[in-house]
């Protein structure tokens, strides 16, 4: 961060017992928006007669709604602060998200899958923006551990209880999307009410999204990376339950302990996040991340058993266990404290498109080659990849 920016840099506030066990848990909504899922898409495929490409759609239809919306979220989180703006995201989040409970065709589906979408917006860059702008410092490297925590338990609990109610209905897991309601009433009343940095941006005359990347560039070079390390995650997410099933693992249940086993892998790497990075410079733990992520796909296209497939998910977990957390500080870092919220949102546009895009580009060389070819194509992006130098 710059002199400049600390000079801005609002004093923090107090913060209640229980706002960060709040905050970590709201945060393991976002990883299980359309991981939840991934148990139970064959299922829904064939049951609404749509092909694997339009099955994708339904876990990541919500990704492009965060992305075209992530901007107005950081608008409103940047204007009136957070508290209100995530209460009422997790609100919707939990309304939108559940009413797959009583959705059977397609374009319903799709269309709840959309307002689903602008909820989880606001949770996602709400839950960012509050970790940053409450923990400075060691705490702040700390709390952005304990996330990685979260969210990789988030990511262990959430799809295996999917899959265990999916294989009674796949409706059943979009029901465990209601619990953002209650976490949308705790988080109004136990949230500190925190004001905007600065007033002149709080009456809404602060620099806009572009306005912002005009002046501060260096981001651009995170939200990059954050998008092609989503298309990798959702091209494992969503197209992983085929691969499986080209070695006879079918079942909702055992295919979710695939997913599992990525989201595990992060618990180790995000309880160590803090000593990592008082050891290591930022540069080097993204190359760490982005080899394990390379080594991951090159696993999928060569495995022939289950159980070697098994072993890239966890591959690929460890990656993703340093990778956004470092990311995402080094986003919150590289601007004023005045303008986090839009610059926080701009990292759900790029790391919810990537999620969007994935199946739509991902998806359609898997359909014309193989499982195993599509696998093998996306590591190029991540051999090129040279630090910017940040420390």
């Amino acid at each position: 961060m710059s002199t400049s920016a600390r000079e801005e840099e609002p004093a923090p506030v107090p913060v209640r017992p229980g706002t960060l066990p709040l905050l970590l848990f709201a945060s393991t909504l976002t990883v299980m928006a359309g991981s939840i899922l991934a148990p139970v898409i064959q299922v829904i495929r064939g049951d609404l007669g749509v092909s694997g490409t339009a099955a994708g759609l339904i876990i990541t239809t919500h990704s492009l709604s965060i992305a075209v919306t992530s901007p107005l979220a950081g608008w409103m989180l940047d204007r009136w602060g957070v508290r209100l703006p995530l209460a009422g995201g997790l609100v919707l989040y939990g309304l939108a998200g559940g009413a797959g409970l009583i959705v059977d065709s397609y374009p319903a589906l799709i269309a709840t899958r959309a307002v689903f979408g602008a909820g989880a917006a606001l949770v996602f860059s709400g839950t960012t923006v509050a970790l940053l702008s409450l923990y400075r410092g060691p705490a702040q490297d700390r709390a952005m551990g304990w996330r990685g925590t979260a969210t990789s338990a988030g990511g262990v609990l959430w799809p295996l209880l999917a899959g265990a109610v999916g294989g009674i209905s796949w409706h059943l897991p979009f029901g465990v999307y209601l619990v953002g309601v209650p976490l949308g009433i705790a988080t109004a009343l136990l949230l500190p009410r925190t004001r905007p940095a600065s007033p002149g941006h709080a009456r809404g005359s602060g620099p806009g999204a572009w306005a912002m990347l005009r002046e501060h560039r260096l981001p651009l070079v995170w939200y990059a990376l954050q998008f092609c390390g989503s298309l990798l995650l959702y091209a494992l997410v969503v197209f992983l339950p085929e691969r499986l099933a080209e070695v006879g693992v079918e079942d909702p249940l055992q295919v979710s302990f695939y997913t599992v086993g990525m989201s595990g892998a992060m618990s180790p790497i995000a309880l160590a996040y803090a000593s990592l990075r008082r050891r290591l410079a930022y540069s080097k733990l993204i190359r760490a991340s982005l080899m394990l992520l390379t080594a991951a796909f090159l696993l999928l296209a060569v495995a022939s058993n289950a159980p070697l497939l098994f072993l890239a998910p966890l591959l690929f977990g460890l990656g993703q266990g340093v990778f956004f957390p470092v990311t995402t500080v080094l986003i919150g870092e590289g601007v004023p404290a005045e303008v986090r919220g839009q610059a926080t949102s701009l990292s759900g546009t790029a790391t919810f498109a990537g999620q969007f895009a994935s199946p739509l580009l991902i998806g359609p060389l898997i359909q014309a080659t193989s499982n195993i070819t599509g696998f093998r194509r996306p590591r190029s992006p991540w051999s090129s990849w040279r630090s910017p130098g940040r420390t």
